[in-house]
Parts: structure tokens; C-alpha cells; sequence
């Protein structure tokens, strides 16, 4: 089976995005792994389709993927971001 095909039978929702997404950006936590997140999501999702969604999280910069887990890096602060434009570079 190719992976386009497969990709679709796993496609995600936008509220499925929008609850994982959710749960990343209200974590008490700064680092969530995989299987904690799992458990906070408040209905199940196919492994495979939440793998989905956080590949698109992290290509999209919302979240950064380590060995000790996820964190959520996407700030939309529009101080902060006028700082980082105007910031010096090292």
C-alpha cells in the first residue's frame, strides 16, 4: 500500500488537531511524551493519525520533538515577535 493511501485512511480532523493542539499549548508540563499526551486527550486517537498531526505540528513550528518528548514553542506574542524582527543576530 502506498503511503498516500495511507495517509488517507489516517487523515486527521481539524477537531482532532484542534484538541491535540489543545492539550499541548495547556500542559502544565514544558515537556509531554507521546504516551502522556495520549492519556490527556479526551477521546482516543489512531496512533497512527497522531503521528500525523504532530509531524504537521512540528513542519508548522508549533512544536519542537525531542528525546524526552513534545514541547510547544509557537508563540504568537506580537511583542515578542516584533523583538525577534528587530533583535540582534549573533
Amino acid at each position: 500500500m502506498s503511503k498516500t493511501i495511507q495517509i488517507l485512511e489516517h487523515s486527521p480532523t481539524l477537531n482532532t488537531v484542534l484538541m491535540v493542539e489543545n492539550i499541548l499549548t495547556n500542559m502544565d508540563e514544558s515537556v509531554i511524551t507521546i504516551a502522556e499526551l495520549k492519556r490527556k486527550l479526551p477521546k482516543q486517537v489512531n496512533h497512527n493519525t497522531l503521528k500525523i498531526i504532530l509531524e504537521y505540528l512540528e513542519e508548522s513550528n508549533k512544536i519542537a520533538v525531542s528525546l524526552r518528548g513534545i514541547t510547544w514553542i509557537h508563540n504568537t506574542n506580537p511583542n515578542l515577535r516584533k523583538a525577534i524582527s528587530k533583535g540582534l543576530e549573533l
